[in-house]
């Protein structure tokens, strides 16, 4: 029996990189699943067919999670098109990196209204319309738990998103919810490699025990197990999915 049958999953930023491999692993674990996207409509479909394919069910919804109606519209939807929602995953992120001294207000807000408020968002739309006895998972970052210059406010935004977290896994938990964080170390994505000259990801590779950077399908394989019903007694934690680099 696929551990997630019968569940529907709600996947913020979903289009592509490591929340496009969250639901399709979701997909192989027998979930229904929502692609949610902001802007990328053509990768968002092109994951739903990929899901579709395989013999499981995909829709794609999009929705700034920035913006508290978006967010509402968003549940609805999913809830109107499945009946239900079990389980939520915050992988919508926005990470713009400069010197605390050279950052601009914008870049500040403009990570503080995805990372922080985006999730803050959908745990306030989650506390009326997830089903009992669902399954939260919120991505913060291993940067949480390193100094690296030029990721002061983006490691800020990913602190909040661990708080936020650890209260709301007390305040929803009568109703069977666990919450939790994974905090995922350098990951091959598009979007990760994209700039990097080879001896700077190589840096990156050798800070962990592995010496190798993670892959999606690593960091999706933790979400699924968060998600099913053999981790319940896991609830307000942060679990870093980055080869023991911290």
């Amino acid at each position: 029996m696929k551990i997630l049958n019968n569940k529907v999953a709600l996947v913020t930023g979903s289009s592509r990189g490591i929340g496009a491999e969250i639901v399709q692993q979701f997909g192989k674990s027998g979930a229904k699943v929502v692609i949610n996207y902001n802007g990328s409509k053509e990768k968002a479909e092109e994951v739903v067919h990929a899901i579709i394919t395989k013999g499981g069910e995909a829709i794609a919804v999009q929705a700034d999670v920035s913006k508290p109606e978006d967010v509402a519209r968003l549940f609805d939807a999913t809830i109107a098109h499945f009946g239900k929602i079990d389980i939520l995953v915050n992988n919508a992120g926005l990470m713009l990196n400069s010197s605390i001294k050279d950052a601009a207000d914008d870049l500040f807000e403009k990570q503080m209204n995805v990372n922080v408020k985006g999730v803050f968002n959908t745990l306030r739309e989650a506390s009326t319309k997830l089903a009992d006895h669902g399954s939260i998972i919120n991505f913060s970052s291993t940067v949480t738990r390193t100094i690296f210059p030029t990721y002061g406010i983006y490691s800020a935004t990913k602190a909040a998103v661990e708080q936020i977290s650890k209260v709301f896994a007390k305040e929803i938990g009568s109703r069977g919810i666990n919450v939790n964080c994974v905090l995922p170390g350098p990951t091959s994505t598009e979007l990760f490699l994209k700039g990097k000259p080879d001896e700077v990801i190589a840096k990156l590779a050798g800070t962990n025990a592995f010496n190798r950077l993670g892959t999606p399908e690593d960091i999706a394989k933790i979400v699924v197990f968060l998600a099913s019903d053999e981790s319940k007694w896991i609830s307000a934690q942060s679990i870093g999915a980055n080869g023991g680099m911290a």
